[in-house]
């Protein structure tokens, strides 16, 4: 593989990854506060792509489209907590465990019948889709852009989670549920905000999967979030920063596999998850990860 290769297949991991990263927050905000694989995730972050698809559709500004599909993502993510989770925080983990599968068949299977099967082209402004060509590296604008977005976006989470009340809360939360209620903090709206953030990360990894690979579909979510739940897990479940590297790294291993060996490009997906056993087997815990009866994120 020569430099000018490398360096086009090292722009394209960094993008991909980027989108794994934003899933993979939301992922393990929700496993560190609640101990919830919400498998529901990467659905959500299909309905902020399909939101996004349809505000555009409606004839309003691309940028005024992709709030609207954040905004909606995050709603979709509460009222997924409050009608099918809530009632079952003193449950079996897994009956919530069951219950995100659930959740997962019901909105692609909603969104297959309200929309249709057929992939939809999903059309970006001009200034998303234009290309750079340096030294002979084909540059799309978005995978400046993607990264660029996800390392800012891992410095809000940060900040929320280390400087603010409601962050102090979500740790707080993380560590000890019991005993955050017995201090009178309202546990239910704590829990609210992680899943309105967790969801609204999740659609704009959806709207930056769309852009990249133009078409969206009720079932594009599945094997998007399953990579997202491994990077997660790759990188250390519990921990932001973990799943940012996680993601980041499994988009690496996917893009220069099937640069290194094209003929197993079809079998991608697995490479993926069989880095994520090796890495599994030396390291349980993940790269980053912690023992989370001590701490969180």
């Amino acid at each position: 593989m020569d430099m000018q290769i490398f360096l086009q297949q090292l722009v394209n991991g960094a993008s991909l990854g980027s989108m794994y990263a934003l899933i993979a927050i939301g992922y393990t905000m929700v496993y560190g506060v609640l101990r919830l694989i919400n498998f529901a995730h990467g659905d959500i972050m299909m309905v902020g792509a399909y939101f996004t698809f349809f505000a555009k559709a409606a004839g309003l500004p691309f940028e005024v489209a992709v709030l609207i599909g954040i905004i909606g993502a995050a709603i979709v993510g509460i009222l997924t907590d409050k009608i099918a989770y809530k009632p079952l925080r003193d449950a079996p983990k897994i009956s919530l465990l069951i219950t995100a599968i659930g959740i997962s068949f019901f909105l692609e299977n909603l969104f297959t019948v309200l929309f249709g099967s057929t992939p939809k082209a999903f059309s970006a402004p001009e200034y998303l889709t234009k290309i750079f060509h340096i030294h002979g590296i084909y540059l799309p604008i978005s995978v400046i852009i993607i990264p660029t977005v996800t390392l800012l976006i891992l410095a809000v989470v940060l900040w929320i989670l280390y400087k603010t009340k409601y962050g102090m809360a979500i740790r707080a939360l993380a560590f000890d549920i019991q005993t955050v209620k017995l201090m009178g903090i309202d546990a239910d709206r704590i829990i609210m905000i992680v899943f309105a953030i967790g969801s609204a990360l999740a659609a704009i990894g959806g709207i930056f999967y769309a852009i990249s690979y133009p078409s969206i579909d009720p079932l594009m979510g599945i094997i998007v979030g399953l990579k997202a739940f491994a990077a997660a897990v790759l990188g250390g479940i519990g921990s932001v920063g973990g799943a940012v590297v996680g993601g980041f790294i499994l988009g690496f291993t996917e893009i220069f596999v099937v640069a290194m060996f094209p003929e197993l490009g079809g079998y991608k997906d697995a490479f993926a998850f069989f880095f994520l056993i090796l890495v599994l087997l030396f390291k349980p815990t993940g790269i980053m990860g912690q023992d989370l009866e001590r701490g969180r994120f």
